[in-house]
């Protein structure tokens, strides 16, 4: 298939069976996200693997968006890691958290599972309820698992700005 059919095919899943994943599709969604690239290869990515019961009792007291999903991979970045840019002192952790989430979204949909990717949820709540340490950051939560039976795009799914109002050269 070629990428750009791939990835216009994707879309947010909100719907899913009751399966959690198994660990071989874990393991290939988590090696998708490892080989992002990040700011000078840094890799201040740190993924915490939410696929069981417990586990997504405790994340469904952090957000109110979380589909019913069974499995769902809360991506956050450490910052004492991340590269910064001198000019201004701009982390490029929150990019590189970005690309590691996109490249895990992009492969569970390879594999037949569907995503959504949440930023509606506590961070507060997360460290809280996961332990996570003051240095890492949560970034983005991907809520996935096989899409139910009934499970479709929303309706503007493939509604997109003509290129022409977002796409420039040489200057604004």
């Amino acid at each position: 298939m070629d990428f750009l059919k791939f990835a216009s095919e994707r879309y947010s899943v909100r719907k899913f069976n009751s399966n959690h994943l198994e660990q071989d599709v874990i393991d290939k969604i988590l090696a998708a996200g490892h080989v992002a690239p990040t700011g000078c290869n840094n890799q201040p990515q740190r993924i915490l693997v939410l696929n069981t019961d417990e586990a997504i009792a405790k994340l469904k007291k952090c957000t109110i968006c979380h589909c019913d999903a069974p499995c769902a991979m809360l991506i956050c970045y450490n910052q004492k890691e991340s590269w910064k840019r001198r000019y201004d002192g701009a982390l490029s952790a929150p990019v590189d958290a970005s690309i590691v989430t996109t490249h895990m979204m992009l492969m569970a949909h390879s594999l037949g599972v569907g995503s959504c990717w949440i930023m509606h949820f506590d961070p507060a709540a997360m460290v809280r309820e996961f332990n996570i340490p003051e240095n890492f950051v949560p970034h983005a939560l991907l809520v996935m698992g096989y899409p139910h039976k009934d499970s479709k795009p929303m309706g503007f799914h493939s509604e997109t700005r003509p290129m022409e109002e977002v796409i420039y050269y040489d200057t604004f």
